[in-house]
């Protein structure tokens, strides 16, 4: 199965009511209809604003005529995903914290990008920075025992950031292409938790110049708008460079994608669709817009 197929099948519940808000067989479609739709499916006011105003310009200039309104929504959609979404800066070790609150699968995503990183080739070893549950540590090592990945942890308790240090360091002397740090899930409300991830930030640069180079935000789909709350206090305390928008396969809120991307100014970089490792799919602009909409004609 393809990346498109992949992503129509995790967004059928947000294409299924998307179609449901349009008239069968011509859409029917005006910017307050389009907006209505957009909102059902949390793409967030200001984005359904945005896009209802530039339809109802491209109608009275006559860029959108009947039967085209698809193809217009597809291209405007696409645009907006693609704002933002260079690469992330390289570095060796390249250095990736994995950051969010419980629950949105941050941990398992961190374990299925390391597993991506070896299936590619790169050498590349796990941190297990979750040091207040002993349940991160050890579902991180499950993880690193089926994908054969090096997994660095020590004792519950012990301090993040030596954690961490001790990992670079050791991946720095062996010239490890990849570390990816599972950092444990925090409020975004929690102010000594986030200062302790601006710690751990700091601590990379001192152990690996440039460090870190991603920070990942994990955001699950159901949440949908109400994650951008937390999306913007992780943004400001932790430095956040993209975002991995797990669960869209249960949940007809996949237009929150939109919402990250414009609202925030953060690329998203992954998705995920489904429980296994290759259901965490790389993020592409078009092939999203493709997946959300063709199927509606």
């Amino acid at each position: 199965m393809d990346l498109l197929d992949r992503l129509r099948r995790g967004l059928e519940a947000t294409r299924s009511l998307l179609g449901e808000r349009f008239t069968v067989g011509g859409w029917g479609v005006t910017p307050e209809t389009l907006e209505e739709a957009l909102l059902a499916c949390d793409v967030g006011v200001e984005v359904a604003e945005t896009l209802g105003r530039d339809f109802a310009v491209a109608q009275r200039r006559g860029d959108v005529s009947p039967g085209s309104e698809l193809g217009w929504l597809r291209s405007r959609v696409q645009s907006l995903l693609t704002i933002g979404n260079g690469s992330s800066g390289r570095g060796r070790p390249h250095v990736t914290l994995v950051v969010g609150v419980n629950g949105t699968g941050k941990t398992t995503t961190a374990a299925k990008l390391a597993g991506k990183a070896r299936e590619q080739g790169r050498s590349v070893i796990l941190v297990a920075a979750d040091t207040f549950r002993a349940a991160a540590i050890e579902q991180l090592q499950a993880w690193g025992e089926r994908l054969s990945v090096q997994v660095v942890a020590q004792r519950p308790g012990a301090d993040p950031g030596a954690v961490v240090f001790d990992a670079l360091q050791a991946a720095s002397s062996r010239g490890t292409d990849e570390v990816i740090v599972d950092t444990a899930g925090r409020l975004h409300t929690k102010h000594n938790l986030m200062a302790e991830l601006e710690k751990v930030r700091k601590v990379c640069a001192r152990a690996v110049p440039g460090a870190p180079h991603e920070v990942l935000l994990v955001l699950d789909a159901p949440t949908g708008t109400n994650g951008l709350i937390q999306a913007r206090e992780f943004r400001i305390h932790a430095g956040v460079t993209g975002v991995a928008l797990t669960k869209l396969d249960g949940t007809a809120k996949g237009g929150v994608v939109l919402a990250v991307a414009h609202e925030l100014g953060v690329p998203v970089r992954w998705v995920g669709v489904g429980e296994a490792p290759e259901d965490l799919l790389p993020f592409d602009p078009g092939v999203f817009a493709g997946a959300l909409l063709e199927a509606l004609t």
